[in-house]
This record gives structure tokens, C-alpha cells and sequence, in this order.
């Protein structure tokens, strides 16, 4: 039953049963015209039974009218009946009278000034259950007048001696200050002693009243923040005090106190010295004492980091928490707080923490930085200035693809161009040792160099460089130890490209670049030795070859170096593909395509020879020219023949994908004389295998071998039991039918397909 029935019906003592008889047969209606009757009936019985006065009914009648309002259903005709109720000297009729005012009575309804006496004598009463109750309507349903006749009353009870009433007058005068924000001055006094109260709840409501006055009236500020001290003594006593049944949850004592203080502490330690120096501990003891493995820990966790970050904190606790597991739970937790309201703050902080942070957090930390400056930069030039600040800190902890990112967000800002290859330059100049770095401010050289030579920039002071400066720099970058190849890679071609883009300085462009002609790097010697020859055989094409890179596509998966024509487009998988004769085996077919895209071949296609359980070796004279020596790779297939009957011959051939899954491909070929139409494979394997069926590619197999028909199966063996798998096959020749199952134990070993090694 739910607790607010649960209520109600134990409200009323004798007459209960009539209440759960009524819940009975309305819960038992089959149609909402059913229930809709009971429930007239019944409203019709509850006004007789208000209009016959005082007959001991009245309570019991009001408490059915309450499950019929929860149901939805008009009951305002029993606002009355719960004015005359909480005027009663029953407490049984009084509590059903206040829970009714607080459902169907609020300040808009002029029935709810009629019970502001009775509210006033009850919180004059001597049983504390009354005085609650009259607390309890008032802090739900009390109106702006109610709340200035009966203020003066809850003042008092603030000062009383029974923590049961105090802890609801705290809550009630929060209620008082918010309908009528002009009383707070009246409660001031009285809240800063109830900060020496024990009782938790008596605490809680005391700090939520002093939060609820400092935000309403700054000027209380500062007499609240003479009781840091006290409410820094009551959190210490949280975080160090042992285990209390009573208040613990999940390993934290009172967590809803503890981040009720540290949301009070972080409104008056903020833009306030002194209130900040005196928490620092605390919070300090907070974060390092603190479980966060729970739910409970995270939120006080959480409200410390908030805390932190907004009073005026030391430097080493805003950027270097004392514990290092609760350093990357904060950093996660900083991660996740950013959004494109303080991205700008955010950043701020974490680019700060970079500086300081422990090695093993540093690429975590770069990951973040560059998600969230992704997904909520105000501006391309914030973004880049964040990025290089990334880089300019922690370069060596960034991931690989960060250097083609920038420089693809670098070409799409192309009003930023002169900026970046200034701000770059001034960085190459200052420090060659982070590598990223260095390979962004040498593509950007090579890019722009002209840019940087024109000493013109109106987003910054720009700088006044010669080209020897420039070539100074990147030779430097070629000739240093700390540059790795990848780096030299991006520093040759930056000069190679500054020869199209300067005027004086040409050969001593190709006196460096014909350095590195002989290097022994070889990645470095074959960009040299292209360039040279740029410079000898091709020079009247130099300058359309080293021209500017276009605008880069984020999420085109290459480049095209801006000819669109050479696109690659996926074939149309909705068209059907003829079949010619001469069809070659799927894996010979492969190779020959290959050697035709390397620049040909002369070797005639052979037809396809029935399949055997042998290897075939495909080998090109064109491919042995083109490598220029290297003995061919066969490529290995081994086929294992499962089926043959009627002119149909079954094959499979097994490619292993990972440790647990294999895929296993079908290969139906047809000898006869005639088509085989209406081929059909279907497959079984045992439970703890999984079984996947792809598409065929088709369903007529042509006569005399000069075709075949492939269906792909993949099977996921997680348990690594022995394979084993059933094939029904049936197919259509000259007219008859024919249907058989085949029982496959074993199978021929995966596909042995040895990779080229790069040149």
C-alpha cells in the first residue's frame, strides 16, 4: 500500500476497514466508467455525512475524500470540513484536518485564512505532535499573510528546548523567508546559536536557514562568516568521528549534513580571504578522508571540488590534491563539469593543473583538454590558443592524431592564418624540444611563410624576420638531436615549400635539401631526393606542386591534395553483378586486380579449374619488374570438398578473424550441363556456439564450372569448443528437386594470406 494511503487509513482507528473497503472496490473497477461511478457514490455519501454534523464520522469521511483527490477526482468540497477539523481537540480528527489542508487547501484559496488561528493556538500547544502538525501546514501551505501573523511564533519556538520542534521551526522560518524575504532580519539572531545544537536535524536545519539568509541578504554575510570556525568544528566531526548506526550511509557519517555545510562554506568563503583561509584544512581532510567508491562519498566529494574551485583556495589545494587517486577523480570530475557556459574558467583551471600534474595523469588530462576545447570552443582562436598551450606544456603526452587535428582546424580558419604562423614562429624560436609542436610550426612555415615574411598582422605584434631567420630555424630543427624523423620529415618539406614562397634565398633552399639526398634515414632521403629532382628535371612544375594545401575535410577518411575527380566510390551493392565466363576464384581475382592497379599486367586470366583442396600461387612478371627484384608473395588457400552429388560440388574455406571467431565461406560450383537454380544453403552448430549467416551471392550456379556461388558464415566460439556444423543443401536441376544434409566435424585450417613488407 502506498505510504500515503498508509497514512490516511492510520489516521482514522475504528473506521478503517470501511476506508480499505472503498480502496477494495475501486481498485477491483474494470472500465473507468465503473470507477467514475463508485467514486460519485461514494462523494455523494461523504457530503451527507459532512452535512450531519458532528457524528464521529466526519474524520474517517474526510480521510475517503483524500484517497479520492490522489485519485485525481474533484474534492474541494471538503476544504470546509478540514478548517472544522483542525479546530477539533482530537488529535486524531486534527491530523486528517492539517493533512487535508495541506492537499486541498493553498495561499490562493481564502479557506486557507480561516485556520491561520488554529494554527497560531496549536503552536502554543503542550504536546509536541500538535505544535509539529501546525508547523508542518504552515511550512507546506502558508501564505505571505500567514506567514507575517505567524512569524513572531516561529521566532519563538526557535529558542525552545525541544529539539523535535526546533529542528521543524528551522525549516519553517525557510519557508517564512522565502514567501516574505523583508522577515529574515527576524530570524537572524536566532540561527547563528542553533549552530551549537547536537542533534543532527536540529543542524541541518540550522545551516539550511543560514544559507537561505545569506542568499536572500548579502549584508548578513558577514556576520555569518564569524561562524565559519564553528561550522568548520562540526564538519571535522563528520569526516573524523567513528561509526554511528544512525547517521551513517554507505561509510559516510550524515552525508545530506556534510554537503549542506560545504555549500554554506563555499558562500562565505567566496571573494573572502579569511572565511577561505580558515576551510582550507577542512577541505584538504575532506578530499583525502572521503570514500568516493559510493554514492554517498562522490556527492561529498563533489561539493568539496565545487568548493574549492570557488572561494578564494591555496594554490596547492586548488591544483594539487593531496591524494592521487582523488587527483583523477577530481580531474574526471572537472572533465565532466565543463560546458559551454564556463568553458572559458574551466579551461583556465586545467590548463593551470597541466603545469603541475603527475606524470601519469598528463595524457589524461591533454585527452580531456582537447574534447572539451573541441566540443565547447567560443572561437577557432581560442581554440588554437588552447591547443598550442597543450602542446607548448605537455607536447610529449598528447596523442598522435593531435598534430593532423590542428593543422586541419588551422586550414579552416583561414582569417587566422597569420596569427597562428607568427605565434608558431615566436614558439620554434623559443623551444624545439616538443616534438607536436614543432611538426605544427613547421607545416605552418612551409604553408604560410609568406605570411610570416610580410611582418603584417593585426591580431598581433608581428614579427620582424628575415628569410635567412627563417631558413635558420628550420635548419636547426633538421640538424638537432632531439628531432625525431617524423619532425626532419615536416622540416624539409617546410624549406622545400618556402622555395615558391621567397625570392632570394632559392639556392641555399636546394643546397639543404641535396644535403639530405644522401641521409640515412631513408624516409628523409627519398622526400630529398624527390625534391631534387623538382628542382632539376621538373622545376618549371615546382610551383603548382608546392602551392598551398586546400581546406582539409575532418571527416573525409584521405586527401586528395584537392582532385576530387580521383575519389574512391563504394560500388553500388543494390545492383546485381553478370556473370562472365572466365570467372576466376575470388582470391586469384583479388591479386590480378591488384596487378592491374599497379600499372598492368600482360598474364592472361585463366579460367577457373575445378576446385581442389591444394594451394593456388598467383605470380605477375609486371609485379617482379615493379618491386624491382622481390620474389613474389603466393597467396594460400586452402579448400576442403564437403559435398558432391548431381553435378553440385561443396566446398568451404576457413579464415580465422580473432581467437573466438572463425568465418567459414561456402563455395557451390556446378558441372553439368545445365544451370542449378534455387540453390539454398541453411546451417545448425551447437547452443554454445553463435552462428551468423551473410547474404549469398546468389542462387543459380551456371553450367560447366564457368561460375560459383559463395554464402559467408562466421561462428563465435567463445567456450573454444570443437566446431562443428550442419549444411542443408537444396537446389533445383532440369526440373527436380533435390534436398540432403551434410555433417561437417572438421575443418580445413585458416587462409595463409603473408603480407608484403613496405619498401
Amino acid at each position: 500500500m502506498p505510504l500515503s494511503i498508509s497514512l490516511i487509513t492510520d489516521t482514522v482507528m475504528t473506521p478503517s476497514v470501511r476506508l480499505q473497503e472503498m480502496i477494495r472496490v475501486i481498485r477491483s473497477a474494470r472500465t473507468q466508467g465503473e470507477e467514475r461511478g463508485i467514486i460519485q457514490k461514494e462523494c455523494a455519501d461523504i457530503r451527507a455525512q459532512f452535512r450531519q454534523g458532528d457524528n464521529g464520522e466526519r474524520s474517517h469521511s474526510l480521510a475517503k475524500l483524500l484517497y479520492v483527490h490522489m485519485l485525481g477526482y474533484p474534492a474541494h468540497f471538503g476544504q470546509m470540513e478540514c478548517v472544522r477539523l483542525i479546530a477539533s481537540p482530537r488529535y486524531s480528527e486534527k491530523r486528517i484536518g492539517y493533512l487535508g489542508a495541506m492537499m486541498l487547501l493553498d495561499e490562493k484559496q481564502d479557506a486557507s485564512l480561516l485556520i491561520t488561528n488554529s494554527i497560531k493556538n496549536d503552536l502554543s500547544h503542550s504536546s509536541q505532535y500538535v505544535q509539529s502538525l501546525a508547523l508542518c501546514t504552515l511550512a507546506c501551505m502558508g501564505s505571505a499573510e500567514m506567514c507575517r501573523d505567524l512569524a513572531p511564533e516561529i521566532e519563538r519556538l526557535l529558542r525552545a528546548s525541544n529539539s523535535y520542534i526546533k529542528k521543524k521551526a528551522t525549516l519553517c522560518a525557510v519557508h517564512i523567508i522565502r514567501k516574505v524575504p523583508e522577515l529574515a532580519e527576524l530570524f537572524t539572531p536566532s540561527a547563528r546559536s542553533l549552530l551549537s545544537e547536537k542533534n543532527h536535524g536540529v543542524l541541518h536545519g540550522a545551516v539550511v536557514l543560514i544559507t537561505e539568509l545569506c542568499e536572500h541578504n548579502p549584508d548578513t554575510l558577514d556576520q555569518f562568516r564569524k561562524a565559519v570556525p564553528e561550522l568548520v568544528q562540526i564538519m571535522k566531526g563528520l569526516v573524523t568521528s567513528s561509526y554511528s548506526p544512525e547517521h551513517n550511509v554507505a561509510g559516510i557519517s550524515d552525508p545530506f549534513l556534510q554537503v549542506r555545510i560545504l555549500r554554506l562554506l563555499r558562500i562565505l568563503g567566496h571573494n573572502n580571504d579569511t572565511a577561505s583561509d580558515a576551510m582550507n584544512d577542512l577541505l584538504a581532510q575532506v578530499a583525502t578522508n572521503t570514500d568516493s567508491s559510493k554514492t554517498a562519498g562522490s556527492a561529498v566529494l563533489y561539493e568539496t571540488v565545487l568548493t574549492i574551485m570557488d572561494i578564494n583556495s591555496e594554490s596547492g589545494l586548488r591544483y594539487a590534491p593531496p591524494s592521487g587517486f582523488y587527483c583523477s577523480r577530481a580531474l574526471e570530475l572537472s572533465l565532466a563539469l565543463v560546458s559551454a557556459v564556463n568553458i572559458r574558467s574551466m579551461m583556465k583551471e586545467l590548463l593551470i593543473f597541466l603545469s603541475t600534474c603527475p606524470p601519469e595523469l598528463r595524457s589524461q588530462t591533454t585527452s580531456g583538454i582537447f574534447n572539451a576545447a573541441e566540443r565547447y570552443s567560443p572561437s577557432k582562436r581560442w581554440h588554437i590558443d588552447t591547443i598550442l598551450h597543450v602542446l607548448t606544456t605537455a607536447g610529449g603526452d598528447v596523442r598522435d592524431e593531435t598534430v593532423p587535428n590542428l593543422i586541419q582546424l588551422i586550414t579552416t580558419a583561414s582569417e587566422l592564418h597569420c596569427y597562428t604562423v607568427h605565434k608558431l614562429y615566436r614558439a620554434l624560436v623559443k623551444d624545439i624540444s616538443q616534438q607536436p609542436l614543432v611538426q605544427v610550426a613547421c607545416w605552418c612555415i612551409g604553408e604560410y611563410g609568406d605570411l610570416l615574411l610580410k611582418g603584417e598582422c593585426e591580431e598581433i605584434e608581428p614579427v620582424q624576420v628575415t628569410e635567412d631567420d627563417v631558413l635558420d630555424a628550420l635548419e636547426t630543427v633538421l640538424q638537432s638531436h632531439m628531432s625525431s624523423p617524423a619532425t626532419r620529415g615536416f622540416a624539409l618539406t617546410a624549406t622545400m615549400k618556402l622555395s615558391t614562397r621567397i625570392t632570394d634565398n632559392v639556392d641555399r633552399i636546394r643546397s639543404i635539401v641535396s644535403i639530405y639526398g644522401s641521409c640515412i634515414d631513408l624516409e628523409l632521403q627519398q622526400r630529398a631526393v624527390e625534391y631534387n629532382a623538382l628542382f632539376k628535371k621538373y622545376d618549371h612544375m615546382r610551383a603548382a606542386v608546392l602551392e598551398r594545401m586546400p581546406v582539409m575535410d575532418k571527416n573525409s577518411p584521405g586527401h586528395t591534395n584537392g582532385d576530387t575527380s580521383g575519389e574512391n566510390k563504394e560500388p553500388d551493392p543494390s545492383k546485381p553483378k553478370p556473370v562472365e565466363a572466365g570467372l576466376l576464384s575470388e582470391p586469384a581475382s583479388q591479386v590480378c586486380d591488384l596487378l592491374d592497379l599497379l600499372g598492368g599486367t600482360d598474364t592472361p586470366l585463366q579460367p577457373n579449374p575445378a576446385p581442389t583442396s591444394t594451394p593456388t600461387t598467383t605470380s605477375s612478371a609486371d609485379l617482379l619488374d615493379l618491386l624491382g627484384g622481390l620474389e613474389p608473395t603466393p597467396v594460400l588457400t586452402e579448400t576442403m570438398r564437403v559435398y558432391e552429388k548431381n553435378g553440385l560440388s561443396l566446398e568451404i574455406q576457413c579464415d580465422k578473424q580473432t581467437e573466438t571467431e572463425v568465418m567459414v565461406t561456402l563455395i557451390g560450383s556446378n558441372s553439368t550441363q545445365n544451370d542449378i537454380t534455387n540453390f539454398n544453403l541453411q546451417a545448425a552448430v551447437p547452443k554454445s556456439v553463435q552462428l551468423q549467416m551473410k547474404a549469398p551471392s546468389g542462387n543459380v550456379i551456371p553450367a560447366h564450372g564457368l561460375g560459383q556461388v559463395t554464402q559467408t558464415v562466421v561462428l563465435n566460439n567463445p567456450n573454444k569448443v570443437s566446431l562443428k556444423i550442419r549444411i542443408r543443401v537444396s537446389y533445383s536441376n532440369q526440373g527436380a528437386m533435390h534436398q540432403d544434409t551434410v555433417q561437417i566435424d572438421s575443418f580445413p585450417s585458416p587462409a595463409c594470406q603473408p603480407s608484403i613488407s613496405p619498401l
